[in-house]
């Protein structure tokens, strides 16, 4: 058992929670997303959250685990869906939002610590004529740091790529889980050692990101007769001809669960929700009606805001999941990403075998210099065994499944084990301390 008195004696001054109800929201993020998750990770709860205020705080809290063995869970905004913050095995719950300073904004880059708000980042940035490359749709929740150790794309991906392309993050600085604490910078293809690792090998203090020229976006709705419709109109989008920052579609079942949109996304009409470029609006517009559509809304946000209407990206990746649980609790999800070349008949014949099972909800976006189909489906549930034969009947259909379902990183991404990050592992946390239970690559504590 853990003198957890002693434990907090050897840390003063360092913001510490221990209350139960405190401590149980502090363990949870949105895993409750998935049926599954929530029944796995129901208990889950670390015995003590510490809330560092500068790296030397982080040191002394790192040096302590490390004395103490202690299993060591990072957690930033706590809007991740896979149970990435939740400490399997207790311990303590390192808070980062204390570690919320912009340190520099330059032509091109920002340089952050890891607590700092997305928004905030963006805020910051903006003043200075510049905006981050793509951030998610929780960006006015979501940390930096968090995005970086648990995200993979959002918005802004159909202009930027993903977080993994070339440039978009170039520098990462972590601290090692050891008695005596190190300062590990990586720069550049080596950030992929603790990218999208669940914070389980390094403590991530701060980072470079890339910055662009400013946009102010504009929030469009177009409106179609059908899905497929929305559907060829988006492929038909995806060129570097219309400065998109956003391009997503969802099909007309949805519109119940965005009332406050109103005529702007009626019963009867499937939907695109975009965010274009001033000077690409026109355009825009004119090829929508080349697929039948028509736009029913155009406003910038200062505008959406005025008149309490949601932005475009509140309405896109795992928002959409959200905005529905909000209205029905009775509804999960999956994530998929579909092969090239994109076959629109594929979607419809999958609409038609599901059919009010599933509600179908697409991103378009770059990876690696190309455009991919993505989705975030709305999915019923009823079952375990259910959701694994729907899944099976995607993958038999050569749909990638990055399955939301599970909370280790193999399991739920590209299904191996990254040994770079194993290996940065070693390094970083020898003792296996950090988020124990979140990688298969790493044997399991005894």
């Amino acid at each position: 058992m853990t003198d957890w008195s002693a434990f907090l004696a050897e840390l003063p001054g360092i913001a510490a929670i221990t209350h139960p109800a405190q401590l149980k929201l502090k363990s949870r993020d949105f895993f409750w997303y998935s049926p599954v998750l929530a029944e796995q990770l129901k208990g889950k709860v670390g015995d003590v959250v510490l809330t560092p205020r500068n790296e030397d705080e982080v040191r002394r809290i790192a040096a302590a685990c490390a004395r103490w063995k202690l299993p060591l869970t990072v957690r930033g905004g706590g809007t991740g869906n896979y149970g990435q913050c939740v400490p399997l095995e207790g311990g303590v719950i390192l808070e980062t939002t204390a570690l919320d300073r912009v340190l520099a904004i330059e032509p091109g880059r920002a340089r952050v610590q890891t607590g700092c708000k997305i928004a905030a980042v963006e805020e910051e940035a903006r003043r200075h004529g510049q905006s981050l490359l793509m951030w998610p749709s929780t960006k006015r929740l979501a940390t930096i740091g968090g995005f970086i150790a648990g995200g993979f794309s959002g918005i802004g991906s159909i202009r930027h790529g993903i977080l993994k392309d070339k440039g978009n993050v170039t520098r990462i600085r972590v601290m090692t889980v050891e008695e005596h604490p190190r300062i590990i910078e990586l720069l550049d293809a080596d950030i992929q050692k603790v990218h999208h690792a669940f914070g389980t090998n390094g403590i991530i203090l701060d980072l470079d990101v890339a910055l662009a020229p400013a946009v102010e976006w504009r929030h469009v709705i177009a409106l179609f007769d059908s899905y497929a419709d929305a559907l060829r109109f988006s492929v038909a989008a995806c060129t570097p001809a219309l400065d998109l920052f956003l391009l997503t579609t969802v099909d007309r079942r949805f519109a119940r669960f965005y009332r406050a949109l109103g005529e702007h996304f009626p019963d009867g009409k499937d939907a695109v929700f975009a965010m274009a470029a001033p000077e690409s609006c026109a355009d825009f517009a004119m090829l929508a009606a080349r697929h039948g559509g028509r736009i029913a809304l155009d406003l910038t946000e200062p505008e959406l805001d005025a008149r309490h209407l949601l932005p475009a990206y509140e309405c896109a990746y795992n928002h959409t999941t959200l905005q529905a649980l909000k209205v029905d609790r009775g509804w999960t999800y999956l994530q998929l990403a579909y092969p090239d070349p994109f076959d629109i008949a594929l979607v419809e014949r999958q609409m038609a075998r599901l059919g009010d099972e599933l509600y179908m909800h697409h991103e378009f976006a770059k990876a690696y210099g190309d455009y991919r189909a993505f989705a975030l489906p709305l999915l019923k549930w009823s079952s375990r065994d259910r959701l694994y034969e729907v899944i099976r009947s995607f993958e038999a259909e050569d749909v990638l499944v990055f399955d939301p379902h599970v909370y280790t990183i193999e399991e739920g991404g590209m299904k191996e084990i990254d040994q770079a990050q194993i290996e940065f592992k070693r390094i970083a946390d020898p003792q296996g301390l950090m988020n124990p239970g979140k990688t298969l690559g790493w044997p399991p504590r005894k």
